[in-house]
């Protein structure tokens, strides 16, 4: 029985060395990837028809696949590269074939790692479309003088890139990133959104008014304000709001600016007044809100005629002096009158009100009777829970921003009455009430003080 002949052209001389041909291919996006036929398929089936054309020299393909497709070649970070240097290292390949010696790196450097690998291993490199050898001098001359040129390319590509950015900033285009609060994206440009732009006036107008981030975000917080994702804003939000040129209708690109395509949505005077008060450091502007308190007792202070005593001020060489005055005296009809208070210190008074009404927030029985209030809107609420709530009114009080604490003193008081013999306080249960629930719901650092 005779034996069949193989092809001619399978035909290899019994003293040719038979060596492992590995195909590498890469491409940098992974555009196109999902199509029958691609970009790496059409370097694969190049350098295979090249394999076939060596196969007289012993040329053999193996059978794994070392294909990167979205991968740049300024990186080794490429899963088919790893495996292609691993199977390397055992040993399973001898030659290398590309398309491009781009495809296998375009970093110099990163080039020269490669071919030592492969040199300390016996593995020879060859492009399909450059041909050079490597085992030779004169091949890595070559080698280093190409892929000079193709690393030079990635740069030259990058600072396109780099400045076609930066030309569409100047014109004020969107070039994408998180969409801010208050805007949408429609036909890759920015459009107002009707429902948020609001909530973000709101937060720049209140910023001018308080000149806290703190308040700010009670503030907000009490309207229910929200971020773009649904979560109440915090600090962080509102001084990213407050900072990005956007809402005023520029855009900002290497400490340049540029106005945008955008409408803006906060008018640039209130921008321009925000960001006066931005210029201040924190800490003077907590100095400063401290210094312009607002009257703790504005609207409760009476004087044992049944009549207002309203805040009022003076300046005596640059520094304040703030007073709360008859309303008697301020209309010029209590002369001869000695029963009533005529003008008090409101640096004083307020002093003696809250030293009084922390002193009272200790005492059993308005411990007591404020737990009964309470736990009307909270049943689980205990009478421990309420002394805790109350003492800890105390430590942070002077912690607190002016507009909190006139807040939490028209809460807790009703009245207070000022004659020549001392003050009258009334407290309010109800408003010690709410304010045990705020305190149980709100941890203690939330109230506290920071620009």
């Amino acid at each position: 029985m005779s034996r069949r002949k193989p092809p001619a052209d399978t035909i290899m001389p019994a003293t040719t060395k038979k060596l492992r041909c590995a195909v590498y291919t890469r491409k940098s996006t992974d555009e196109g990837l999902e199509k029958e036929f691609n970009t790496l398929d059409a370097q694969r089936d190049s350098c295979e028809a090249y394999i076939t054309s060596q196969r007289a020299e012993g040329w053999v393909l193996v059978r794994d696949r070392y294909d990167d497709g979205g991968f740049s070649g300024g990186t080794l970070e490429r899963p088919a590269l790893k495996r292609l240097l691993a199977d390397i290292e055992q040993g399973l390949i001898d030659v290398i074939v590309v398309y491009k010696i781009d495809r296998l790196s375009r970093s110099l450097m990163d080039f020269s790692r490669l071919v030592e690998t492969m040199e300390a291993h016996g593995v020879t490199f060859v492009s399909v479309t450059q041909s050079f050898n490597t085992t030779t001098s004169m091949g890595r001359l070559t080698l280093n003088i190409l892929l000079s040129f193709a690393q030079f390319e990635r740069e030259v590509i990058g600072e396109r890139i780099r400045d076609k950015f930066a030309a569409s900033r100047a014109r004020g285009m969107w070039m994408g990133g998180r969409v801010p609060l208050g805007y949408d994206v429609v036909a890759r440009k920015l459009v107002v959104n009707e429902d948020e732009a609001p909530r973000v006036r709101r937060v720049f107008e209140i910023f001018a008014e308080t000149g806290s981030g703190v308040e700010t975000v009670a503030r907000l917080r009490g309207e229910g304000a929200t971020s773009k994702a649904g979560r109440p804003l915090d600090k962080g939000d509102v001084y990213k709001l407050l900072n990005n040129r956007t809402y005023v209708g520029e855009v900002a690109h290497k400490g340049q600016v540029y106005p945008g395509e955008h409408q803006g949505i906060v008018p640039r005077e209130l921008w321009d007044e925000v960001h006066a008060v931005l210029r201040v450091s924190p800490r003077t502007r907590a100095a400063q809100n401290r210094q312009q308190a607002p009257a703790l007792l504005k609207g409760i202070l009476y004087g044992i005629d049944g009549r207002a005593l309203s805040p009022t001020h003076t300046r005596k060489r640059g520094r304040l002096y703030r007073y709360y005055a008859a309303q008697r005296v301020m209309k010029g009809d209590a002369d001869g009158d000695g029963s009533i208070v005529r003008r008090i210190a409101a640096g004083q008074i307020e002093t003696a009100v809250m030293s009084q009404v922390r002193a009272l927030l200790r005492q059993p029985e308005i411990v007591v009777g404020t737990w009964l209030v309470a736990r009307d809107g909270a049943p689980d609420l205990t009478e421990r829970e309420v002394r805790d709530a109350l003492r800890r009114v105390d430590p942070l009080w002077e912690q607190l921003f002016p507009a909190e604490q006139a807040r939490i003193v028209r809460s807790l008081v009703e009245r207070v009455v000022v004659g020549p013999g001392g003050a009258d306080i009334r407290l309010r249960l109800d408003g010690l009430g709410g304010l045990v629930r705020d305190l149980g719901a709100v941890a203690p650092d939330t109230l506290r003080s920071a620009a």
